[in-house]
Formats: structure tokens, sequence, C-alpha cells
């Protein structure tokens, strides 16, 4: 504990880059993992086959990698400042994990009945209505266990982007080793920061659970 006390600075860029990546990139996720997932259980043939190819070429592609992209490729296209890093590392965290969020969403999805769905349709309702409406609402209370834990991977994996230079718990160690520090000390402290974050969002997880259960 006396790293932490001795060191506040530090560990609070590390803590404060952690919490963005993982906030920034789980918003991104969300947002395009629903639009993602909407385009896999499209009516529209070129809508699944977009989403498909998106899925499976992004998913099936190392996180590292696609950090990669973020930080060496999309300069050269896009004229970005120095030192901008940190929204690049949240972009390509982002659009990493919507995949996961897709499939969690979409996998949420096939639990509710076909046929209702296809007697929304024929009520009358759009597909935007028939998902927003009646699926989605349904589907909500199969997809949480495994969208907090598509969450908690997430957390995890803002540490990768320690190697492209973004101020996070990942790279927190090698400061620490730069002032002296016992590093098998520092690595326990890190251990116990993710076990914490990670309580929060079990508990997050059991209080949606319990919100949205369906009386038995």
């Amino acid at each position: 504990m006396n790293q932490i006390f001795d060191y506040p600075d530090l560990w609070a860029q590390a803590l404060w880059g952690t919490v963005v990546l993982f906030l920034g990139g789980g918003a991104i996720a969300i947002v395009l993992g629903f639009v993602v997932a909407a385009m896999r259980v499209s009516p529209v043939p070129i809508a699944r086959a977009v989403g498909a190819v998106y899925v499976n070429w992004i998913r099936n592609t190392p996180l590292t990698l696609v950090l990669f992209f973020f930080a060496f490729c999309v300069p050269l296209l896009v004229d970005v400042p120095r030192g901008f890093f940190l929204p690049l590392a949240v972009c390509g965290i982002g659009i990493y994990t919507a995949t996961y969020v897709a499939e969690t969403i979409r996998s949420g999805i096939n639990t509710v009945p076909v046929g209702q769905a296809e007697a929304a349709r024929a009520l009358g309702l759009s597909f935007g209505q028939v998902m927003t409406l009646v699926v989605l609402p349904q589907a909500t209370r199969s997809v949480i266990p495994p969208m907090v834990s598509v969450f908690i991977a997430l957390l995890k994996n803002t540490t990768v982007a320690s190697g492209f230079s973004v101020v996070n718990l990942g790279n927190i160690r090698a400061n620490m080793s730069e002032n002296g520090e016992n590093q098998l000390v520092t690595i326990v402290l890190v251990m116990v920061i993710f076990v914490l974050l990670v309580l929060v969002l079990s508990a997050l997880q059991n209080a949606a659970e319990k919100k949205w259960k369906v009386a038995r």
C-alpha cells in the first residue's frame, strides 16, 4: 500500500487511463454491437452479409493487431496530433469488443420464440419496432450474464493498450520499477484493483438480474 501513498499521481493516472479505456470502449461496443446485431438478424441479405463479415474479420483478429492498426496505420491516413493515441486506443478496443457484444445480443435474440416476431410483423410493426418493442425487452434477461462477462474481458483487455504507450494499470509496473519499487508488490496491487473492479461489475450484474428476473 505504501507504493500507492508514495506515488498517488502515478497510480491515479494509471487508474484513470484504465477507466477511460473501459468506459469509452464499452460505450462504442454497446452502440456498434447493437447495430451489428440488428444487421445479423436483419431480413435484408446484404445487411446480414456485412454484419457477418465484420464479426468474423474483427473477432478473429488479435486485439494487439487491431491496436497496432490504430497506432501506426490510422495516423498515416488521418492527421492525428502527437500523443493522441488514447482516443485511438478507445476506438480500437470498442470496435474489437463490439463483435462480442453483437454475438451476445444475437444469441439473446435467438432465445425469443420466432412466433412472437412473426405475430408482431403480422400486426403491421416494422422490423425496428419488432426489435425494440417485442424482441429486445425479452432478450435482455438472457444476455445479462454473458454481457457482463464480455465487459469483464474488456476491462482486462485495457492492459493491452499499455504496449502502445497508453498510460493505464498495465504499465504502472514499469513506472514503479524506474522508481526502485518492488515489482512483485506492484503486480499484486494491480491484481487487487482489477479484482475490486470486477466485483463492482458482478454486483451490477446481480442487481440487473434481480430487476429483470422472471417471476416463477
